[in-house]
């Protein structure tokens, strides 16, 4: 709304001292003229901001110009600034907001705080796009439009129209009453029910969202925190998953354990390596999983993986048995 992004603006400002039109634009992700419009409306609001003109010019406040943002201790807007650096915001569709949210807390610490509060921010990191051994996290690119679309009803409390599409099934219309929206390592989830039974859908594969005006059969009041942990322990029992007994290096079960969907069983062998029983989504993840560890590990059953296993190993000692010429 073009409120809040006149008060970004003057943030801007304040935090920056002077800025040109087109660094304005390019932060608050508009064109150089919707810039020029707003620093026009400030001025006839009686906000001080000038231009200087110029190779160097741009716009800046009077000294001394000051918004009405106060309220927040210093531990307080440091927790804001932390929370800030996490992903869920892009998830849910937030992100700009989120920028702009960040822009006012700074802006509301006193003078003394505003520096070392910004320094601590710096200092403090969380969920990082990848670990030490420099393994992506997937983080999702959802659309805007259709994330906006779905919180919105989540939020109203309304029902939602969803083209979604399920794994390896073409993309379906259905009805949901929404409940909550869960982000998990970047993967964003809707948690909803569906003619009263509970549904979760991956935000990645809805394809149209449609906010509903009727209202959604939902309780008032949700401990989603709670629900996610049911929901998720009910997928880590369901039948379409694949169970493998592995033997295993305790040097690289961190590595199996965080790959697997759910682990049911661990103990030690007689031979020094770990004996576990695991599960994973379905046979491709199985096989994936498995094949990462190279001869770090053995699997014991089923069979098919065994055998998939042995073959694909096969396959690539053959292609290698032949010197290349190229």
């Amino acid at each position: 709304m073009r409120a809040d992004r006149l008060v970004s603006l003057v943030l801007l400002l304040r935090r920056h001292g002077q800025l040109s039109a087109d660094t304005l634009a390019r932060e608050l992700e508009v064109s150089t003229r919707t810039v020029l419009r707003d620093i026009e409306a400030l001025s006839t609001a009686g906000v001080p901001v000038y231009a200087e003109r110029g190779r160097h010019g741009g716009f800046a406040l009077l000294p001394g110009f000051r918004t009405e943002l106060t309220g927040l201790n210093h531990e307080e807007a440091l927790a804001l600034l932390i929370a800030g650096s996490r992903r869920g915001a892009q998830a849910f569709g937030l992100g700009s907001a989120l920028a702009s949210a960040m822009l006012k807390v700074v802006d509301a610490l006193p003078e003394s705080y505003r520096e070392t509060a910004s320094d601590a921010a710096e200092r403090l990191l969380i969920d990082p796009e990848t670990d030490l051994l420099s393994r992506r996290l997937d983080a999702e690119e959802l659309p805007d439009t259709i994330v906006s679309e779905v919180r919105r009803a989540v939020l109203a409390g309304h029902k939602l129209r969803i083209h979604y599409a399920a794994v390896d099934q073409s993309p379906a219309w259905r009805t949901v009453d929404p409940i909550g929206l869960v982000t998990v390592r970047g993967q964003g989830y809707l948690l909803a029910t569906r003619s009263g039974a509970d549904r979760t859908y991956r935000l990645s594969r809805v394809v149209a969202a449609e906010a509903l005006a009727e209202p959604a059969q939902r309780p008032d009041r949700v401990d989603l925190d709670r629900a996610w942990q049911e929901r998720s322990a009910r997928f880590r029992a369901g039948g379409d998953l694949v169970t493998v007994r592995v033997l295993v290096d305790p040097a690289r079960r961190e590595e199996l354990v965080g790959t697997a969907v759910v682990v049911h069983r661990e103990e030690a062998d007689d031979d020094g390596r770990l004996r576990l029983e695991v599960a994973f989504q379905d046979r491709r993840h199985a096989e994936w999983a498995m094949w990462q560890l190279a001869a770090n590990a053995e699997v014991v059953a089923p069979q098919w993986l065994r055998t998939t296993l042995r073959d694909r190993a096969a396959a690539i000692a053959a292609r290698y048995a032949v010197s290349s010429e190229r």
